[in-house]
This record gives structure tokens, C-alpha cells and sequence, in this order.
């Protein structure tokens, strides 16, 4: 028998925090962007929780990738700017197929990071990236559980599906982050040691080679002088 219940409520519109209505009183204007756009995303997650259909296991785990991806792009917005990562709803919403989109859409932005951090260790820079995008995915799966348990459905296959996708994502981070480490170990070894002041003064050649060179006139030279002194010979016979 199924057990689906299907939460449909209206949802008034979030009332903002007294720090951020006061503030809105002494401007005489609209929120701040920012405190705009935080509201914006609180009535987001509000609304979706309370419009998902608890019966279909994929629901909470599409609210859980929605929550984790908007916790990663608020951990990048600092360096990409709003929206630094697209949510993708309509696709599969598996354990494994939102592991995936978790790890593959957060950590795209590594080249991009690079780019930014031109000069600095590579491995630290690294280090810096993961501790990023994690502490983002952290917090979205935080937000998400906190939703869920209000609604008192994590539990049964949801927390499992939702535990299984929080291991997937660490699976997914740490192999990210071995592969990146070994690459760039690699490219430290490739590179040449940058020249000193002696390897940079063209060495002068060998006194060996110079003897080579200077052997070959000499002894043509004594091989002719032979012929001659033969030939001056037989004929004094």
C-alpha cells in the first residue's frame, strides 16, 4: 500500500528578519540586494518543501539538490557572482544521478579558480577549492535535512537516499580531488629546475672534444709524410 501524502499549502511570503525589516524602514526603499536575494531564496526553498510530494522517493532528493546547489553557489558567489551554478531539476534524481550532478556541476569551476589564483602552490590552491565547494555542499545538505525533519519524513528510504547521496558526494570530491593532486604532481616533475647563474653561462667547450677535433688533420698529415718517405726510399733502392 502506498504511503504517499502530498503536501499542498500556501505559503505567505517569508517576513524578513527584524535586523533586515529595520533597515528597510530607515532607507525608505526596497531590501538591500543582497537581503533581497536571500529572501528570495529562503521563500524558494520554503515553497519547494512544501510543495514536494512526499510518496515519490526521487522528490526529496531533488529538494536535496536544490538546496545542496544553492549552498554551493552561495559558497562561490564571492568569486563567480550570483547563480555561479544552474540547477537541473528535471533530471534523474537518484542517489547516484544527484551525486553526480552535485560533484560534476561544483567542481566544473576549478579550472576557472586556477585562473584566479595564477601563482599560487598548486596544491594549497587545490586545498582552498575543496574546502570551498564542500563547506557549500555542507551547508545545503544541512538546509535540506532541516526541512525534511520538519516535515517528519526523514526517515525510512529518504534518509537512507539522502545519507547514500551524502557519501556519493564525498566519494565523488575525494577521487576529484586525488586526480587533481596526481596531475599536478606530475606537471611539478615534468618541469625543468629553473637555470642559476652558472647553468645559464654557455659552458665552454671541453679541452677533450678540441684534442678530438685537432687529431684528425695531425694524423692525415703523418700518413702522408709515411707515403712519401717510402716512396723516397724504394727509390734510393
Amino acid at each position: 500500500m502506498s504511503n504517499h501524502v502530498s503536501v499542498n499549502a500556501t505559503v505567505a511570503a517569508p517576513t524578513a528578519p527584524a535586523g533586515v525589516a529595520a533597515s528597510q524602514q530607515t532607507a525608505g526603499a526596497g531590501p538591500a540586494p543582497a537581503a533581497q536575494a536571500k529572501l528570495q531564496l529562503n521563500a524558494s526553498i520554503v515553497q519547494a518543501s512544501l510543495t514536494v510530494s512526499i510518496g515519490a522517493q526521487d522528490d526529496p532528493l531533488a529538494l536535496l539538490l536544490k538546496s545542496a546547489l544553492t549552498g554551493i553557489n552561495e559558497a562561490l558567489r564571492g568569486q563567480f557572482g550570483d547563480n555561479a551554478i544552474q540547477n537541473a531539476m528535471a533530471q534523474d534524481n537518484t542517489p547516484e544521478g544527484t551525486a553526480g550532478r552535485i560533484v560534476s556541476l561544483s567542481t566544473a569551476f576549478y579550472g576557472a579558480y586556477q585562473k584566479q589564483h595564477a601563482g599560487e602552490d598548486p596544491q594549497q590552491m587545490l586545498s582552498n577549492f575543496m574546502a570551498t565547494i564542500k563547506g557549500g555542499m555542507e551547508q545545503g545538505f544541512k538546509e535540506a535535512r532541516d526541512i525534511l525533519t520538519g516535515l517528519n519524513v526523514l526517515n525510512g528510504d529518504i534518509a537512507s537516499n539522502v545519507d547514500k547521496t551524502y557519501e556519493l558526494v564525498q566519494k565523488g570530491y575525494a577521487d576529484f580531488e586525488a586526480a587533481q593532486r596526481k596531475a599536478a604532481s606530475a606537471a611539478s616533475s615534468a618541469t625543468p629546475a629553473p637555470a642559476t647563474s652558472d647553468s645559464a653561462t654557455p659552458a665552454t667547450p671541453a679541452p677533450a672534444t678540441r684534442a678530438t677535433v685537432a687529431v684528425t688533420p695531425t694524423a692525415s698529415v703523418s700518413a702522408q709524410a709515411s707515403v712519401v718517405a717510402a716512396q723516397a726510399a724504394g727509390a734510393n733502392t
